[in-house]
Protein backbone atom coordinates (compact mmCIF):
# COMPACT_ATOMS: atom_id res chain seq x y z
CA UNK A 1 0.00 0.00 0.00
CA UNK A 2 2.47 2.31 0.77
CA UNK A 3 4.16 1.92 -1.86
CA UNK A 4 1.34 2.75 -4.57
CA UNK A 5 2.50 6.67 -4.21
CA UNK A 6 5.13 6.06 -6.53
CA UNK A 7 3.45 4.79 -9.73
CA UNK A 8 -0.46 5.78 -8.84
CA UNK A 9 -1.76 9.64 -8.35
CA UNK A 10 -2.63 10.55 -4.36
CA UNK A 11 -6.46 10.71 -5.73
CA UNK A 12 -6.70 7.14 -7.01
CA UNK A 13 -4.98 6.31 -3.69
CA UNK A 14 -7.59 7.69 -1.37
CA UNK A 15 -10.20 6.69 -3.80
CA UNK A 16 -9.09 3.38 -3.13
CA UNK A 17 -8.94 3.23 0.63
CA UNK A 18 -12.47 4.68 0.68
CA UNK A 19 -13.61 1.89 -1.13
CA UNK A 20 -11.99 -0.63 1.02
CA UNK A 21 -13.04 1.28 4.31
CA UNK A 22 -16.46 1.37 2.73
CA UNK A 23 -16.58 -2.87 1.96
CA UNK A 24 -15.18 -3.20 5.33
CA UNK A 25 -17.82 -1.52 6.92
CA UNK A 26 -20.36 -4.01 4.86
CA UNK A 27 -18.86 -6.77 5.29
CA UNK A 28 -19.20 -6.32 9.73
CA UNK A 29 -22.68 -5.00 8.79
CA UNK A 30 -23.36 -8.70 6.77
CA UNK A 31 -21.75 -10.73 10.03
CA UNK A 32 -23.73 -8.53 12.36
CA UNK A 33 -26.66 -9.05 10.88
CA UNK A 34 -26.56 -12.94 9.95
CA UNK A 35 -25.13 -13.70 13.67
CA UNK A 36 -27.17 -15.74 15.83
CA UNK A 37 -29.01 -13.71 17.83
CA UNK A 38 -32.28 -12.78 19.08
CA UNK A 39 -33.96 -11.12 16.58
CA UNK A 40 -37.00 -10.83 14.64
CA UNK A 41 -36.20 -12.78 11.36
CA UNK A 42 -35.81 -10.28 7.82
CA UNK A 43 -35.52 -7.46 10.50
CA UNK A 44 -32.20 -5.23 10.24
CA UNK A 45 -30.45 -4.41 13.00
CA UNK A 46 -30.77 -0.29 14.36
CA UNK A 47 -26.92 -0.89 15.54
CA UNK A 48 -25.34 -1.12 13.15
CA UNK A 49 -23.33 2.21 11.82
CA UNK A 50 -20.92 2.92 8.89
CA UNK A 51 -17.55 5.27 10.14
CA UNK A 52 -15.00 6.20 7.83
CA UNK A 53 -11.92 4.40 8.08
CA UNK A 54 -10.21 8.79 8.70
CA UNK A 55 -13.00 9.21 11.65
CA UNK A 56 -12.02 5.76 13.42
CA UNK A 57 -8.56 6.62 13.44
CA UNK A 58 -8.49 10.13 15.38
CA UNK A 59 -11.34 8.62 17.40
CA UNK A 60 -8.78 6.31 18.90
CA UNK A 61 -5.94 8.72 19.17
CA UNK A 62 -4.44 9.33 22.86
CA UNK A 63 -4.83 13.77 23.30
CA UNK A 64 -2.38 15.66 21.91
CA UNK A 65 -0.43 16.75 24.93
CA UNK A 66 3.22 17.71 23.08
CA UNK A 67 4.07 21.12 22.49
CA UNK A 68 4.13 22.97 19.63
CA UNK A 69 7.95 22.56 17.79
CA UNK A 70 9.64 25.76 18.08
CA UNK A 71 12.35 27.15 15.33
CA UNK A 72 13.75 29.51 17.66
CA UNK A 73 16.88 28.07 17.90
CA UNK A 74 16.97 27.82 14.19
CA UNK A 75 16.47 31.77 14.31
CA UNK A 76 19.59 32.17 16.90
CA UNK A 77 21.79 30.32 14.28
CA UNK A 78 20.79 32.57 11.27
CA UNK A 79 21.57 35.81 13.72
CA UNK A 80 24.80 35.25 14.08
CA UNK A 81 27.65 36.61 11.90
CA UNK A 82 30.94 35.31 10.77
CA UNK A 83 33.59 37.85 11.87
CA UNK A 84 36.03 35.77 8.89
CA UNK A 85 37.07 38.58 6.39
CA UNK A 86 35.74 36.28 3.07
CA UNK A 87 32.85 38.21 2.11
CA UNK A 88 30.45 35.38 1.68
Amino acid sequence: MLLLGRHLPHEYIVAGLAADAVALEARKATQAETAPDTRVPGQLSATVTVTSLHQWKLSHLPPATRPLPSVAPYDQLLRRRRVSGSGH
